[in-house]
């Protein structure tokens, strides 16, 4: 993971197979912002180690990618990770 909205998904215990994400749904502050290594940990807290199902979407630009990363709405057991974000109350912010 980057930074709190980011995150790589794989069917595979081999991260070279894995997909660079960065969630549709949440913007968090970047990883360097002082609040940046918080919304971090909320999203490792949030997703880390569980099976999520992403679906890309288009960004504000037109595009399913961006800086080498999809871009998707990633849920886990059907529930957005956006929304479990906000509702732990993870730092939102950045652009």
């Amino acid at each position: 993971m980057g930074d709190g909205d980011g995150l790589c998904v794989g069917d595979s215990p081999d991260p070279t197979t894995w997909i660079e994400v960065r969630l549709a749904d949440f913007d968090a502050p970047e990883l360097h912002a002082p609040i940046g290594a918080r919304a971090k940990a909320a999203l490792e807290d949030v997703a880390l180690g569980r099976g999520a199902f992403c679906t890309a979407v288009r960004g504000r630009n037109g595009r399913v990618q961006v800086y080498d990363r999809v871009i998707a709405v990633c849920q886990i057991s059907g529930r957005s990770i956006g929304t479990l974000l906000r509702q732990i109350g993870a730092p939102q912010g950045g652009r």
